[in-house]
């Protein structure tokens, strides 16, 4: 059994396998066990890491991170996605303050690429996306359609793993920059409970959150640990006045000031439940069920809509020199030019009466205060004709938000096969479903083409993603004669993957009285989905994957996997994996890693269209994402979407003397035909025509199109630098560790539907380097964390607009949290974030770019890149009681 034992917790630690031994001792809960063996060896296994324990596995010939759930509490932060970006340097998470649905569920980059390139499992299996995809994701993430990592809180968590390495020929698609497996505490007994209150050092951004965990007994041969956390996070802003609103205010008009926030959003009434359920069923056989209902508000700022100026709002039919004839927005004069160049500046009139009576409607041009002639404006209603500037003469900034709702369900049985020819054999089975819906709402706008009768918020419709698998792994040990015995695991695994889209409110999509004189058509700033984008896209695929480790003698280990994958859809792909490790000696050890995978497009990257609202050098546009297979995607270079295909390796060392551990891996990662969402394309009047006959909304306002794209190759490199010691000091436990990531990305192939900036902000917008150090202090009555985290130089980008980059500064910030224990029950604690308050990158438009573009430092109200690395929010503080049990 000693030999089993050791050979177990050392193919579990080397993470290559979503085997049944993995899945039994390291990815699923485990179950109290009567017998004290059983129960001594599933310990060993399950724990992998504790506050003491390094945060590398020192026997693991790929490099894996563990984080306590202790560790994570100690982050000061409610939002799981900050909690590991403090933790692990090669993670990145930016604000995305105006970003669409971005701003909704945050996407998250390991090793610099995107977020759907990391795979995440919860106790083993894997999590299924959310159905926001992220249509502005700041260059890296766009068009991105990861799971939601921010519903797991951290009260739920025993421990977090990750595997700093791809995988995909154990896990499958999406495990390229590597995995995280979130272990859920698996306790019978014991509890706490959690209030925490913070605030910005700027006084806004106030949080609340209570949180609590309670492990019970599930007969006497089992455990049910539940946990929940609710929340409600007050918006940020970051903000001062645009230029342009501040000459309206100098005019006499009443904007908002700030018309337009750049800040975190609102999130209201944030719930999430988790649930683990263990069950011994005796003779070595166990039940597993865990799974989670989580939902929230978020609600969040938009881009100004200026009341001179926005096309199909507010801008106006002109008329040409001659004063003859009308155009309306996007219309070409006889010479094929646009009227808008040689006309004066003119508010959007429409008639009442239709069309055939717009252009007796009176011009209504900017007068030299900037705002529209008044005397012109009230001759409107006489004429029966309309402008929005009689009703919101000062324009308007949406708010853009959504309800997301998430649930996951997985249960499962694993055991010993005892008897037969299967004699010997670890099995799991296991079924999983997982759903996301995002349900969108946009605020304070309107649908223009309904004139005077507009309502004002909208309901546009729906995305739902729904994931369903079957999972079947087997394990087993052979005795091949060699140092121990040979681990032999193999497995199949099914899935299917639907992506749902639900129409929107009549309002948020309909054709209004005014919609055929230039007026827009939908909510604007996100249209509804019309009942024709409705439908539902599913796509199937199996696998089946074999994987052994091999302990060729005491001091070298070899891992070998392979998988074969096919889907429904693009067809098949095999992968594989070799692993191995070198002990030099007791204390120093090599290990090396190669490995090809695999990145399948999302049924949703494959299907969606949607019209948004964003920034084109500048200017606010309306532009529309298009499927790839589309008659104009296809004419502008669209294809049907393929797999990314990645080949990485990775060489690394690990040194342990005494209480010293340390971890260097340098790797390498090459993906060809990576997905991602095409530059804005500039559409042509042939290609209006074109998508009017295919029936897309508000096309006369449309300036550009977009759609998903195998259209690059990056290599991505890197060196991860893990050290630790812990040691007595103060007549307590001291651990002090530093990680350090340097990363660097290099594009090897674009074309022109890709982008030179967005080539730019792939290379760029991260920085090269991070680091961070940690002293961690336990004492009979407290205890203290102080956390120093290091951001290298990154690109500073405001609203995606290239005119604005520059090289942002490196910059330190400093967390520390203090705890004192009342009793053995009651501990208060205080701490912050960012202590020091240390500003991102001002905002510092090149004064060339500023003379050559027309634009100014405050041209948007930005004050801060939104790219920085650490947040535009400054320092955050928090108080917190706990009662544990």
């Amino acid at each position: 059994m000693k030999n089993n034992l050791t050979l177990i917790t050392r193919s579990v630690r080397v993470g290559l396998a979503v085997s049944a031994a993995a899945s039994l001792t390291f990815a699923l809960p485990t179950v109290a066990q009567e017998d004290g063996k059983k129960a001594s060896m599933v310990e060993k296994i399950a724990v992998v890491g504790s506050r003491a324990a390094p945060r590398s596995i020192a026997d693991s010939p790929v490099a894996i991170d563990i984080i306590g759930g202790d560790e994570l509490g100690k982050g000061g932060n409610t939002d799981m996605l900050e909690l590991l970006k403090g933790t692990i340097p090669s993670l990145n998470v930016h604000a995305n303050p105006i970003s669409d649905a971005a701003t909704l569920v945050r996407p998250a980059n390991l090793r610099g690429l995107s977020s759907d390139s990391t795979l995440i499992l919860v106790n083993g299996k894997r999590r299924h996306r959310s159905s926001v995809i992220a249509f502005l994701g700041g260059g890296i993430n766009d068009g991105a359609q990861g799971p939601d990592i921010s519903v797991i809180p951290s009260v739920a968590l025993k421990q977090v793993e990750v595997l700093r390495d791809g995988a995909a020929a154990q896990y499958g698609s999406d495990a390229i920059a590597g995995v995280m497996n979130f272990v859920l505490k698996d306790s019978a007994e014991g509890g706490s409970l959690s209030l925490r209150q913070g605030s910005y050092y700027e006084g806004d951004g106030d949080t609340s959150q209570l949180s609590g965990n309670v492990g019970l007994p599930f007969t006497a041969d089992g455990f049910a640990n539940l946990s929940f956390q609710y929340k409600n996070a007050d918006a940020t802003s970051r903000s001062v006045q645009r230029a342009d609103a501040t000459a309206f205010e100098q005019a006499g008009l009443n904007v908002a000031n700030p018309a337009q926030i750049w800040g975190s959003p609102e999130v209201k009434d944030d719930i999430t439940i988790f649930g683990n359920i263990g069950l011994d069923l005796g003779d070595d056989k166990e039940f597993y069920m865990f799974g989670n209902y989580s939902e929230r508000d978020v609600r969040g700022g938009f881009y100004y809509r200026n009341p001179t100026t926005r096309p199909g709002v507010y801008g106006g039919i002109v008329r040409d020199v001659n004063g003859t004839a009308g155009y309306r927005p996007g219309d070409d004069d006889a010479a094929g030019q646009d009227a808008w160049d040689a006309a004066p500046a003119t508010i959007l009139v429409g008639s009442l009466d239709g069309l055939s009576q717009q252009l007796n409607c009176p011009i209504v041009e900017i007068a030299a205060n900037g705002l529209p002639d008044p005397t012109a404006l009230g001759q409107l209603a006489g004429a029966n004709c309309f402008a929005h500037n009689q009703g919101i003469a000062e324009g308007f900034t949406p708010n853009f938000g959504g309800n997301i709702t998430d649930t996951s369900l997985v249960i499962g049985t694993k055991g010993e096969i005892k008897g037969g020819v299967a004699e010997g054999w670890f099995y799991d089975v296991s079924g999983s479903v997982g759903r996301s819906e995002s349900a969108f709402l946009i605020f304070n706008t309107l649908n223009s083409s309904l004139g005077p009768d507009t309502p004002r918020d909208f309901a546009p419709g729906k995305y739902i993603q729904l994931e369903k698998s079957f999972n079947l792994d087997m394990v087993k040990q052979f005795d091949f004669d060699l140092y121990s015995e040979v681990n032999i695991a193999g497995g199949l695994e099914w899935r299917e993957e639907s992506f749902e889209v639900i129409a929107g409110n009549v309002a948020s999509f309909e054709n209004g009285p005014l919609f055929d004189q230039g007026f827009s058509v939908g909510s604007n700033g996100f249209p509804g989905f019309k009942p024709s984008d409705q439908g539902v896209s599913t796509r199937r695929n199996y696998a089946v994957y074999l994987d052994t480790e091999i302990p060729f003698t005491e001091a070298f280990l070899l891992g070998v996997a392979v998988r074969y994958e096919d889907y429904d859809t693009f067809g098949s792909t095999a992968n594989f994996k070799l692993a191995g490790q070198y002990h030099v000696n007791d204390d120093f050890s090599l290990r090396s890693s190669y490995s090809t995978g695999f990145r399948a497009p999302t049924v949703g990257q494959a299907n969606v269209s949607n019209v948004q609202t964003n920034l084109s050098s500048g200017v606010l546009v309306d532009s529309a994402l298009l499927p790839p297979t589309n008659p104009i995607s296809v004419e502008l270079g669209g294809t049907e979407l393929t797999p990314e295909d990645s080949t990485s390796y990775t060489l690394g060392a690990v040194y342990t003397l005494g209480d010293v551990f340390i971890t260097l891996d340098y790797y390498n990662i090459e993906v060809e035909d990576r997905i991602s969402q095409s530059e804005k394309i500039n559409l042509t009047p042939q290609n209006k025509a074109t998508l009017i006959a295919a029936g897309v909304p508000n096309v006369a306002g449309l300036a550009q199109v977009s759609f998903f794209t195998n259209d690059f190759d990056t290599t991505t490199t890197g060196i991860d630098l893990v050290a630790n010691y812990t040691t007595e000091l103060m007549g307590g436990n001291s651990t002090f560790s530093l990680a350090y990531n340097w990363n660097e990305t290099k594009v090897d192939r674009f074309s022109a539907i890709t982008g030179a900036f967005k080539v730019k902000r792939l290379e760029e917008d991260l920085p090269n380097h991070r680091a961070t150090g940690t002293w961690a202090q336990s004492m009979d009555e407290f205890s203290f964390f102080t956390r120093v985290n290091y951001y290298g130089e990154y690109q500073g980008v405001h609203v995606d607009y290239d005119a604005t980059a520059i090289t942002a500064d490196a910059a330190v910030t400093v967390d520390v949290e203090f705890s004192y224990f009342l009793t053995e029950e009651f501990t208060l604690t205080a701490g912050a974030q960012n202590v020091f308050d240390q500003d991102a990158q001002r905002i510092d438009i090149p004064a060339a770019k500023q003379a050559s573009e027309g634009i100014s430092n405050n041209t948007w109200g930005g004050v801060f890149y939104e790219t920085s690395p650490f947040g535009i929010n400054g320092g955050f503080y928090y108080l917190q009681a706990t009662y544990s049990f």
